[in-house]
């Protein structure tokens, strides 16, 4: 493994770290202690989720075109190093909303070009090995915060300033992922910093984008992390003992992301996809049950969904995509817009009809992609 790969693994680790420290608490954080109703969490998970992935179209191409890779990645550490803390602040959900948008601007600006990076730097072609490393790291980052953050309101209870203070406390594992991606991270070899490359896709990257759209509805219908939060506070699991649900999230990912990424190498990235897209269905049937018990289960599915669609479409696009940075720029993009707009209306239909109506409207939707990408993946089975 390039010792690049295993520094950027490291500096995910740390500012992950971070970020689970406080995605648990978010939730509860805007409707329990600032009193903000499930549609305005909607707009909060739709505005950062639409900033998190609409600039990494943008900072691709300019990976690609002009070859500023390592700076962009930088910066992007930088910015979410600051705003994470600056949360804890807050006293309403427009403020959450600007902060949680910066802190995901700093994602957007880092993603496609750290991804380039992972490309350019992994010998022999292995795509699944390399991306399914960094991601076992950086989910390893989400289980260390997510024990920390667990641990925190064990001991001191979840009040108010205790949880504001969790925000503060995000700026130390921030600070160390920056050093070390900003002192020992080499930048992407020379000869694919001076490759002229235009935007205009040609035809592999058109059939790599193909498959992307089925991830882009998919994610439009499935239920975000937030909701899964919230869900489980309604059936009554209570707010110190949800991050552990985080915990089973983030150990499944952890304990199976180099698995999958061997398995993408050996068995193909489309076959990984259909077997993520049933396990977010299945996350989703569990949590129309509306017991703890199955919550806990749907918890673990998500995490399977979640590590095996992202490593297996990173490595459809290392392998099939010729300009890979404004591919990975739209992959990101893409997730951003079908993303942000899908949140909007499962905070809408939740808020206006009830949650058992929206996790019904997610699961017909993400049942019908999976079927239709079924069909695909068998009329197209010499590609990828």
């Amino acid at each position: 493994m390039n010792r690049n790969i295993v520094v950027l693994g490291l500096v995910s680790f740390f500012t992950d770290f971070a970020t689970a420290m406080i995605n648990p608490i978010l939730p509860i954080f805007v409707v329990v202690i600032l009193n903000q109703s499930m549609d305005k969490l909607g707009i909060i998970v739709a505005v950062a989720t639409f900033v998190s992935y609409a600039v990494r179209l943008l900072s691709g191409y300019i990976a690609d075109r002009f070859g500023i890779v390592k700076p962009l990645v930088v910066a992007g550490y930088v910015i979410s190093a600051i705003s994470k803390p600056l949360i804890g602040f807050s006293d309403n959900y427009k403020s959450v909303a600007f902060l949680k948008a910066f802190e995901r601007l700093g994602k957007a600006i880092r993603s496609a070009p750290k991804d380039y990076m992972i490309s350019s730097f992994t010998k022999k072609k292995k795509y699944g090995k390399s991306f399914g490393f960094h991601k076992t790291l950086d989910i390893g980052g989400e289980l260390g915060g997510t024990l920390t953050l667990f641990f925190i309101l064990l001991y001191f209870s979840p009040t108010e300033q205790v949880i504001r203070n969790i925000f503060f406390l995000t700026i130390i594992p921030g600070i160390i992922g920056v050093i070390l991606v900003a002192f020992f991270v080499e930048d992407v070899p020379k000869v694919n910093k001076i490759k002229k490359v235009s935007f205009k896709l040609i035809e592999k990257d058109k059939e790599t984008v193909k498959l992307l759209i089925f991830y882009f509805l998919f994610v439009f219908f499935i239920f975000n992390d937030a909701f899964f939060t919230v869900q489980a506070k309604e059936v009554g699991i209570s707010i110190s003992i949800i991050p552990l649900l985080f915990v089973v999230l983030t150990a499944v990912q952890t304990a199976t992301s180099y698995i999958f990424g061997l398995a993408i190498d050996k068995y193909g990235a489309k076959k990984i996809l259909l077997f993520a897209y049933i396990s977010g269905i299945i996350s989703e049937l569990l949590l129309l049950q509306e017991q703890p018990i199955y919550t806990w289960f749907a918890f673990a599915f998500l995490g399977l969904f979640t590590v095996s669609s992202l490593n297996a479409n990173r490595a459809f696009i290392a392998k099939n995509a010729k300009n890979q940075g404004s591919v990975y720029g739209i992959f990101y993009s893409g997730v951003a817009v079908f993303g942000a707009i899908g949140a909007y209306i499962v905070g809408l239909i939740w808020n206006k009809f009830g949650m058992e109506l929206s996790i019904i409207f997610s699961l017909i939707g993400t049942s019908f992609i999976t079927l239709l990408f079924s069909i695909y993946i068998l009329r197209n089975k010499n590609y990828g």
